[in-house]
């Protein structure tokens, strides 16, 4: 039997479904108090280097572009592990994961860490409004149901295996070279001055540091901007929309090519 305490949970989850879905897992696994090891602001991101041995270890990134998000690689850089087993979790928007979940295999492998699953869930895609859903309101309760059954399965993966050195890789889907990342977009979602009440909640929820407030107004760094929209999401009066014309058409695709549901991977 592998050792499986402590569970921690290491995320990078601008709008929380990263996060939702690691909490179901580890309640699956038999642990409703993990250990969080949030990597989602810009401070948890500077390059502290840490060390993790043994105990388990449920990773969580969302998926850009069919990739690992850039952010949430930086972060996962700074941990070296030893006799660390670990779940590899990607979060997409009801598209495609295409080559994220091998390349966050791929990078916890180098870190140090053996996978022993991996998963594939659907969060509500960050550009999804209500009048424009995309996966809007995921992971809802039957994907968090699912979450939970996959935390069991790994659970009684753990209690057959009798060290890491026995674990197989995983057979996870994707290519390498990965895809290329999509490009630079250099756009951002906008505050409405006339609702925007200047309570920084965006600036404080934002995952790259590119909201301030100037001279009594929000302003946002476009160039840092990486469309996860948390600043959308969290503003308590709706203040921040995304207004550039392309991103509305992309969106407005998305909500017609994506809008047959996908359900939860595993891989074991």
């Amino acid at each position: 039997m592998i050792l499986n305490r402590p569970v921690r949970l290491l995320y990078f989850s601008p709008t929380g479904t990263t996060r939702k879905i690691l909490e179901k897992i580890a309640e699956g696994i038999g642990e409703d108090q993990p250990e969080h090891i949030d990597l989602t602001s810009p401070e948890a991101r500077m390059g502290q280097h840490s060390r993790i041995k043994r105990g388990l270890t449920i990773i969580g990134v969302p998926v850009y572009t069919g990739r690992v998000a850039l952010e949430a690689i930086r972060g996962l850089g700074q941990f070296k592990a030893t006799d660390a087993p670990a779940i590899v979790v990607v979060v997409y928007g009801n598209r495609e994961y295409e080559d994220a979940l091998l390349e966050l295999q791929n990078i916890t492998v180098e870190a140090g860490f053996t996978p022993i699953a991996g998963a594939a869930f659907i969060g509500e895609h960050s550009l999804s409004t209500k009048d424009v859903p995309v996966a809007h309101g995921r992971p809802d309760s039957e994907d968090l149901d699912c979450a939970a059954a996959f935390g069991v399965l790994v659970n009684e993966k753990l209690t057959k295996t009798d060290s890491l050195s026995s674990v197989s890789p995983l057979k996870i889907p994707g290519n390498f070279p990965y895809r290329e990342r999509g490009p630079a977009r250099h756009v951002s979602p906008d505050s409405d001055d006339s609702t925007c009440t200047r309570c920084e909640k965006c600036r404080e929820v934002c995952p790259t540091a590119a909201i301030t407030l100037v001279e009594g107004y929000i302003q946002t760094e476009k160039n840092k901007c990486i469309l996860c929209c948390a600043c959308v999401k969290s503003c308590p009066y709706g203040a921040r929309h995304l207004n550039d014309p392309q991103l509305r058409q992309f969106i407005q695709q998305l909500s017609i090519t994506c809008s047959m549901r996908k359900d939860p991977e595993f891989y074991l």
